[in-house]
């Protein structure tokens, strides 16, 4: 292995595993692959008023977004409409006091789903640096102490539903999807000065090649994709890969190069990509298409290699995980699955005990999966092909529609009324 290769496969493998850090959550689904995988299994797995709280801080208002975590310091968007502000707070993972909060002003009007407040995008953080999408009002980062160190104003986002779609920070380029619209657009920024490395514009999705069942029936009806795009390292290069309308495409996270494209989503998407030995996953929303793709390949690989496609399949608006070439998730009203990532074929799907319905993600633990309901209640279950056993179930008795993360042996959940620090 010639010197520079050896370096840059060094390279590789210190950002990979930086990602997965035991005392740090510092995106969405916690890594840039999005697995929300933990690197530690000695979780809480039941918790509730006065049993393995840790703290509990009021929020001003409700919000949708899931905390990030990074060296001792909670990170949280929150909009609040009084003033018209889309905020960032940072907050002490020890004791949950604010250390400090910053906001930038949006007085226009933006269009969202009643239920979908402002803010519902999560930060990403990396050393001394956070970055978070306000939605219309742009993109601004921030050192670990809240000042500003740019911002970029990106125009409007219009959509009937609104936006959630977070930031992933690969290497020295933040990746921005400014959607979902008709004018959505991907970008790689420097990280360093928020200037635009590479740009992909979207084009207007197409209703007439819709293979979701409905064919040009519902041409007007909601187009567009919440989808967070996730950060995979194949055999042969690294890959930013995104579900869009319709369609999944793979980059390249550096240059912006479309490296492929596989055909057979629905035009709405609400689910990241989840990635496990080799095979890419992708889910549309309400009862759409589901596709399970080998990674790699160049242009177009609907026939090369799409290995599934399931038509008004089950995904809901969370993202699942995987564990030993299965995927496990649950839809937005409270049944569970657990699907053969190469095949597609459910092996079982069950109702989660309690209220169940959700739009949060699921987080794994070693064998442990853990759930988050729109009531506040959770349901940790074991991750096994051959049947749905509850481990255990909990109540925070709280609305929410974030999900649960883990860090440093504790769990953080973002309701519309507080934030909590669950620990043993």
């Amino acid at each position: 292995m010639n010197k520079v290769r050896m370096i840059f496969c060094f390279s590789l493998l210190y950002c990979f595993s930086v990602s997965v850090r035991a005392d740090s959550w510092p995106s969405w689904r916690g890594d840039i692959l999005g697995s929300g995988q933990v690197a530690e299994s000695d979780l809480p797995i039941k918790w509730g008023a006065g049993k393995n709280v840790k703290w509990r801080i009021d929020l001003p208002e409700a919000g949708n977004s899931t905390p990030v975590i990074f060296e001792g310091k909670v990170f949280v968007t929150q909009p609040l409409t009084a003033d018209k502000t889309r905020n960032l707070m940072c907050f002490s993972q020890a004791d949950g006091s604010l250390l400090w909060q910053k906001g930038i002003v949006y007085a226009k009007e933006e269009r969202t789903h009643r239920s979908n407040v402002f803010c519902s995008a999560s930060p990403a953080v990396s050393e001394n640096f956070a970055v978070v999408s306000h939605g219309s009002a742009g993109v601004v980062a921030y050192d670990h102490e809240g000042a500003e160190l740019w911002k970029r104003d990106f125009g409007a986002i219009d959509h009937v539903w609104g936006n959630s779609t977070s930031p992933v920070i690969y290497q020295d380029v933040v990746i921005h999807y400014h959607g979902p619209a008709e004018n959505a657009v991907l970008y790689g920024l420097n990280k360093k000065t928020g200037e635009t490395l590479w740009k992909w514009d979207e084009p207007v999705w197409n209703p007439g090649k819709r293979t979701d069942g409905f064919g040009d029936r519902n041409e007007k009806g909601v187009i567009g994709s919440f989808s967070t795009p996730i950060v995979v390292e194949t055999a042969e290069r690294v890959e930013l890969i995104m579900s869009f309308p319709q369609e999944m495409k793979a980059f390249d996270p550096v240059t912006g190069e479309v490296l492929w494209t596989c055909e057979g989503l629905n035009p709405l998407v609400y689910t990241s990509p989840v990635y496990a030995d080799g095979i890419v996953v992708a889910m549309g929303g309400y009862y759409g298409n589901s596709i399970g793709v080998k990674a790699g390949g160049s242009g177009d690989v609907t026939d090369s290699h799409r290995l599934w496609q399931e038509v008004r399949h089950n995904g809901g608006i969370g993202t699942g995980v995987a564990k030993d070439g299965k995927l496990y998730y649950q839809n937005s009203g409270g049944i569970v699955f657990c699907d053969d990532m190469k095949t597609g074929k459910t092996l079982w799907k069950d109702r989660l005990p309690g209220a169940g319905k959700s739009w949060g993600s699921l987080i794994i633990a070693g064998d442990h999966v853990y759930t988050l309901s729109q009531a506040g209640d959770s349901v940790v279950f074991e991750a096994s092909p051959d049947e749905f056993k509850v481990i255990a179930q909990s109540d925070l008795g709280e609305h929410t529609n974030s999900s649960i993360v883990a860090a440093d042996g504790q769990l953080f959940i973002r309701t519309h009324e507080a934030l909590w620090c669950i620990g043993k």
